[in-house]
């Protein structure tokens, strides 16, 4: 049994036909089916061909995603579990780099894994040893992976099948049966494409895997994606018994979420998720923050710079609303020159502020009140970017703890006035940025965060009629005087054309075009009347071609015409 899952799994038929005659009585036969992507969906045959009917089959694809069953990847540092990951949710989202000598993840990773028709919540942790020392960072570490695998149902062992079966392979296995003693675990030996052609040494690892006491093992290749149709098969019948046992439990929801998912992903679609980005300097108290939002130990913090490397992507429930959160690691200050998975986090950071929703940028109090400044060059183009990309802005002050007490009495008002003025004017293209003051390391500011957060989303999703916005036009124009009333642009109407960020078109007649000094006004306006502070607004501008009244037949010409847009039309990003 052992021999025919290892080389099913690798696919190699030639080495399976060697074995055939000696294993035929034990091995499971199976009708595969192969899907889109590349993961052969099975069902099982008894030796006879009578097919297994399942009592409830589970369409995974159709539940929610709060309902899945959650998977750890877990193991020894560089055997692959970040690779693993990556090829599970189909996106090149953990940090994967060749580093024997260091560890690339610190941090619990969550994605939704898609093996075929298979759905469940795959976690991605740092590498375990047990041999750490105290207060280490793989001390760390392993605490926070404990804790988080104490509320996992299934888990993959994963070893790395070219260095063979470790000591420490079996120090791990006695530090899972330890913390997770029932836990559902499938041992996984990857990078097995590189003994494809050696099968005394595939039966030989499958043979020492077995030391393990986790039962049979698989062989993977997370690299080239050899084996995933075998996890797949290791994997169903336990997510499927998780699920029906799970569904039972609800049985009043359970028609929902089977016989009528359809109305559960209608439902599931009709609220955007908020997703936020939290993004700053090295050890500015990220991670603190991420935990204190989570109400959880999910990333690790400390007193070294620079702890985070992985863009690390959470989602958690708050007033009944879903929040994706992206937390990006420490940005590199300027002329910083840094190669390997540093370099690799911060251009996945950057990759990752821009599908954000809202952007939270992290200051330090302490610092700000050394530097006697807010924002360093490094925090200005960072904010300045995600303006210029049309992400909603909040400033978060951090370790405002650090200034408490009688001596920093002065200057911790100090700091809570100028702080405010000062973004605003090194930050001149937005206006009425919203600044949050916290103590992260206290546990609160979750809820002053988060409401200031929520209240920017909903100005960046903000939608207006056009006769409404036509009605605040008359108003405002009225009540303004120019100096030439003659040489103003008039506008036609104004009309909002989307949101996330608003954006709205002015129409005008001829070829003429308003001037920078009234669209300053317009977007001035607009942010006193309609409280859009603290979010990006982009004004555009078409020209309606002038009516000929003299001559009917080009009026009538005219009047078929279609809005067109000037030369000079342009984009303007202003508050």
């Amino acid at each position: 049994m052992v021999f025919s899952s290892v080389f099913k799994s690798y696919g190699s038929a030639h080495l399976l036909n060697n074995f055939r005659n000696s294993i035929q009585a034990t091995v499971r036969f199976c009708t595969l089916t192969v899907s889109k992507d590349g993961v052969s969906q099975s069902h099982s045959k008894t030796p006879e061909g009578a097919t297994v009917a399942n009592k409830k089959p589970i369409d995974f694809t159709k539940l929610d995603i709060n309902l899945l069953p959650t998977v750890m990847i877990v193991g020894l540092p560089n055997v692959g579990k970040s690779a693993l990951f990556n090829r599970l949710i189909r996106r090149r989202e953990a940090l994967v780099y060749n580093t024997p000598d260091d560890h690339v993840t610190r941090d619990i990773r969550e994605g939704l894994a898609k093996l075929g028709d298979l759905r469940f919540k795959v976690l991605d942790s740092a590498g375990l040893e047990t041999e750490a020392s105290s207060g280490s960072i793989l001390n760390r570490t392993a605490a926070m992976t404990a804790n988080v695998l104490a509320r996992t149902q299934f888990a993959i062992f994963l070893i790395d099948v070219r260095t063979g079966l470790h000591p420490l392979d079996q120090e791990v296995g006695r530090w899972l049966c330890k913390h997770a003693p029932g836990i559902n675990l499938i041992v996984a030996m990857n990078k097995s494409e590189s003994l494809h052609n050696d099968t005394n040494s595939f039966a030989e690892a499958a043979t020492e895997a077995l030391k393990l006491g986790f039962g049979e093992p698989i062989a993977i290749s997370a690299d080239t994606g050899l084996g995933m149709t075998t996890l797949y098969e290791s994997l169903w019948p336990m997510l499927e018994s998780y699920m029906n046992k799970v569904l039972d439990g609800n049985s009043s929801q359970d028609e929902n979420f089977n016989q009528n998912c359809d109305s559960c992903k209608v439902d599931e679609e009709s609220k955007v998720p908020l997703q936020l980005a939290i993004v700053g300097r090295p050890n500015f108290g990220k991670s603190t923050l991420l935990n204190t939002l989570l109400q959880e130990d999910r990333v690790l913090v400390g007193p070294e710079a620079g702890l985070t490397r992985d863009s690390v992507r959470a989602q958690f429930q708050y007033q009944g609303r879903t929040i994706y959160l992206v937390y990006t690691a420490g940005w590199l200050q300027r002329g910083d020159r840094h190669k390997g998975p540093a370099s690799l986090s911060i251009m996945q950071s950057r990759k990752n502020l821009m599908r954000a929703h809202v952007v939270a940028l992290v200051l330090d109090a302490e610092e700000v009140a050394k530097a006697w400044r807010s924002l360093t060059h490094a925090e200005v183009v960072v904010a300045r970017q995600a303006v210029e990309e049309g992400r909603g802005l909040v400033v978060i002050v951090n370790k405002m703890d650090l200034l408490k007490g009688k001596r920093n009495s002065v200057l911790y008002k100090k700091i809570m006035e100028a702080v405010p003025q000062e973004i605003q004017m090194v930050i001149p293209e937005i206006t009425g940025i919203p600044v949050v003051f916290i103590s992260a390391i206290d546990g609160k500011g979750r809820a002053a965060v988060m409401s200031q957060v929520i209240d920017t989303y909903e100005k960046w999703c903000l939608r207006l009629s056009t006769a409404r916005l036509n009605h605040w036009l008359r108003k405002v124009t009225s009540r303004h005087s120019w100096k030439d009333h003659g040489a103003q642009t008039k506008i036609k109407y104004f009309t909002q054309v989307k949101a996330r960020p608003p954006t709205f078109v002015t129409f005008v007649n001829g070829n003429t075009k308003l001037s920078d000094t009234y669209v300053r006004f317009l977007t001035k306006s607009l942010k006193e009347d309609f409280d859009m502070g603290g979010i990006p607004i982009r004004i555009m501008q078409r020209s309606v071609p002038r009516m000929s009244g003299g001559n009917n037949s080009k009026s009538s010409q005219s009047a078929g015409k279609t809005v067109e847009r000037t030369p000079s039309d342009k984009r303007s990003v202003l508050v």
